[in-house]
């Protein structure tokens, strides 16, 4: 057993902190002697140990993260600490560290436990600095995350990959797109929207990398960088007239000339391309021998016959390991769901099984509403890691189903000896952290979860103490509102496009399951104890929020009952109710650092070198949470957030827009033009995403107190 509770000195002098002890330092830096932390060799199953010893909490484990997980469960457990992955939250500790009276034995039940999905660099991470990584990176540690997506910077060395080919500086920049835009190119559904990107962003995002990995790796995770699956650009057919070069099909709405090109990996090109991306990469970035690459999402192959799509799969492959021999293959299943029409299980097949035996590994991606390995007699036989998603686009809507989590996940590690792990693929972070914790929790289960009594866990970890109110309200949350999974296009009714009737697009749906008088209920709980900690504040925005946004839809159905009976005062009285329901929200929302339209907008600003770059990545964080890419495409609202500034001053103005038209309408004896409505309003949104004014980047307001007067003022309403 290899001790890490002594430092050591450098050559100049200054104590050298081990991993862990830096986690501990940046995480709770008043208790770091506190803790003592030794390494058990020999052991390749995870595992910690925790006991007190003396008087310090000595945390046992077989590797950094193993012991970052002990940590974590102490922190929980013990000191009723929870620490966020957002690195503007703060994170509270007992004034005294509790001692533990019996030793804490755990062993992770999968080797494996994965993180992240490409979207997640779109719609919460394009404007992250280092400080925001190194939290969440710590965040990742502490919840056993050992296999992160690790895909930042990646353009850089396509950079050079493309000058060597004698593509210019302009073409390969404007073959990329804006940077929230980039998961989507990197998927090969997207060129070209809101190119050609910054040369300062290449060079950031590549130094920027360099940390990731090397953290990541010094806390025991293994980062999935990425390969070569096809997409090239289409200037590369000049250097190549007779390469197997196709326009892959349209993708969301965009028109023809932002289609991707494909590279055919049966052209002799492909090999090359490979070679010189994944060598760059590796002098670059290093590597840790996975590998993720997803040719055909949400795009179409060239051809569907089985036997093509078995050769591109070994291709791929084959030039990986050409390259790196020890590389396993991870790919995303999230096509054999979502366009499970064209894969059949015949095609399914012949791709995962021509790569060697459990040299690709899948993600089954959306596991909490539909497992494929289900589908699939369990992907065939290649490993795979379920995984829960939770969350499109970054919508705020509370949603999740902990039961039907506990009961998948159990089913699956009892029936697949091939599933290798446990993860997330959420499309972005924000409002449900209970969905996540419990998930990662499931890797460290002794079998099954009491979730009834995980949930007073919870509730007791988030507010510091054992409050029987608090405790209720998770309760109701738990049984009533947590219910349901996560569904693509959600939104409370206030962020979709305005309408009489339904709710504008598909990318908004308003649709609950549960009734508002519940989660209206356990709000109120909630204030009946009021603790101080960061995430109690957050988790009565957020209930709060939701109830809010759920009433409005109660509102504008009254608006269209005076609408059609073309009752004018009772159409003011109701329109009125909802603009005012919008400044209320407004204000509740800004209460919280993770819920600020102006830190979002800032944070891209800052990437700017110049004033012409800073309005040009405003623009594009405006572009993706709102219209998404055109002013009329089929994606607009698609990440929709409840987010301060922006429901006052764009969700509010849509609506404002609406109640007056309607009302004219009314009042001038006249059918209300929707059509001609909708060409307002589409100019009214792409003008905001061109806009520049000011919004606070920082939280304004008390949770507790703007709550207790919402409660009061909405209480005969709601209940």
């Amino acid at each position: 057993m290899g001790c890490l509770g002594k430092n050591k000195l450098r050559k100049d002098n200054v104590l050298a902190f081990t991993p862990i002890e830096s986690l501990v330092q940046r995480i709770a830096p008043n208790f770091s002697g506190r803790f003592a932390f030794d390494i058990i060799e020999n052991v390749e199953t995870d595992i910690f140990e925790i006991q007190s010893k003396h008087d310090k909490i000595l945390i046992k484990g077989n590797s950094y993260n193993a012991l970052a997980v002990g940590l974590n469960y102490y922190l929980k457990n013990y000191c009723r600490t929870y620490v966020s992955w957002y690195a503007n939250d703060k994170i509270e500790l007992p004034e005294e560290l509790p001692k533990v009276p019996n030793k804490i034995t755990k062993t992770a039940r999968v080797n494996n436990r994965f993180f992240l999905n490409y979207c997640t660099f779109g719609y919460t991470m394009p404007w992250w600095q280092w400080k925001d990584w190194e939290r969440f990176i710590d965040w990742m540690a502490l919840n056993g995350i050992n296999m992160p997506l690790a895909i930042t910077g990646q353009e850089a060395i396509w950079y050079e990959v493309w000058k060597e080919y004698g593509l210019s500086d302009n073409q390969i920049r404007s073959f990329f797109t804006g940077p929230a835009h980039l998961p989507w190119h990197r998927m090969s559904n997207l060129d070209k929207w809101g190119g050609p990107l910054p040369q300062s962003w290449l060079t950031h995002q590549k130094e920027l990398q360099k940390k990731i990995v090397k953290r990541e790796r010094e806390l025991g995770m293994t980062p999935v960088l990425p390969a070569f699956a096809g997409h090239v650009p289409e200037a590369l057919k000049t250097v190549y007239p007779e390469a197997k070069i196709s326009q892959l099909s349209s993708w969301g709405g965009f028109k023809d000339e932002y289609r991707a090109f494909f590279l055919d990996p049966l052209d002799p090109v492909f090999k090359e391309v490979q070679h010189k991306f994944l060598t760059k990469q590796t002098e670059l970035y290093g590597t840790d021998h996975i590998y993720g690459a997803d040719p055909f999402n949400e795009v179409h192959p060239p051809s569907w016959e089985p036997e093509y799509l078995a050769t591109v799969s070994n291709t791929i492959y084959s030039s990986i390991t050409d390259i790196d021999p020890k590389a396993t293959w991870l790919q995303m299943s999230w096509i054999f769901y979502f366009e499970r029409d064209h894969w059949t299980n015949k095609r399914i097949e012949a791709m995962v099984k021509a790569v060697p035996q459990d040299k690709m590994m899948l993600l089954d991606y959306y596991c909490e509403n539909k497992e494929v390995w289900k589908m699939t007699d369990s992907f065939f036989n290649q490993p795979f890691i379920w995984c829960y998603l939770g969350n499109f686009g970054g919508n705020t809507m509370m949603a999740g189903n902990i039961d039907t989590v506990e009961e998948r996940i159990e089913n699956a590690l009892a029936t697949n000896k091939n599933m290798w792990g446990i993860g997330s693929t959420l499309e972005a972070f924000d409002v449900n952290p209970v969905m996540y914790e419990f998930v990662f929790e499931k890797a460290w289960s002794e079998g099954k979860t009491d979730t009834r009594k995980w949930i007073k866990n919870w509730a007791d970890m988030r507010y510091g103490s054992s409050i029987e109110s608090s405790r209720a309200a998770w309760e109701i949350l738990h049984r009533e509102i947590y219910k349901d999974s996560a569904r693509l296009g959600q939104a409370t009714l206030t962020n979709a496009r305005p309408t009489l009737a339904g709710s504008g697009n598909w990318t908004t749906d308003p649709t609950i399951n549960y009734n508002n008088e519940d989660l209206f209920k356990a709000w109120e709980l909630l204030l009946e104890s009021p603790s101080n900690t960061s995430s109690y504040k957050y988790d009565i925005a957020n209930i709060g929020r939701q109830v809010l946004g759920n009433h409005f839809a109660v509102l504008r159905d009254d608006f269209t009952k005076n609408y059609n009976a073309k009752n004018l005062d009772g159409l003011k009285e109701s329109g009125e109710k909802m603009l005012v329901l919008f400044d209320d929200l407004d204000k509740l929302l800004a209460t919280q650092s993770s819920f600020l339209i102006g830190k979002w907008l800032e944070d891209a600003k800052a990437f700017g070198a110049n004033e012409k770059e800073q309005k040009y990545y405003e623009h594009n964080a405006r572009n993706i949470v709102t219209t998404w890419g055109t002013a009329s495409q089929s994606l607009n609202d698609y990440a929709n957030r409840s987010w301060a500034g922006l429901t006052k001053n764009f969700y509010k103005k849509r609506w404002q827009m609406f109640v007056d038209r309607v009302i004219k309408a009314v009042e001038s004896n006249e059918v209300f033009n929707e059509e001609a409505f909708y060409d307002k309003v589409t100019q009214f949104e792409w003008d905001w995403t061109q806009g520049n004014e000011a919004y606070s980047r920082e939280p304004v307001g008390d949770a507790l107190e703007i709550s207790k007067e919402l409660i009061e003022k909405y209480k005969e309403d709601l209940e």
